[in-house]
Formats: structure tokens, sequence, C-alpha cells
């Protein structure tokens, strides 16, 4: 599974991913989470 985290969730999806690593769930799910900038859109672009 791959996550798109917008900029304003940076933070929050740090503190999701480590309880899904403390949870078990990454060994169970590929689970990645990309920003914005790793898939080379603008900081400013509309999440929808």
């Amino acid at each position: 599974m791959n996550f798109l985290i917008d900029y304003n969730l940076t933070g929050d999806a740090v503190l999701f991913w480590g309880t899904l690593s403390a949870e078990g769930w990454l060994d169970l799910l590929p689970i990645r989470f990309f920003t914005f900038e790793e898939v080379g859109l603008p900081m400013d672009s509309d999440d929808v």
C-alpha cells in the first residue's frame, strides 16, 4: 500500500508509522508513505 502524505500531515505520518511498526503491521503489509516532494509535486499542490 502506498500513501501520499500532504505536507501538513508529515508529523502525524511519522507517529502513525511508528505505531504501525510497533504493532507489527509492517511485517504483514507492504506499506510506504510518500511526500509530495518525493513524487515530484510542488508543496502547494492541491491534495484532492
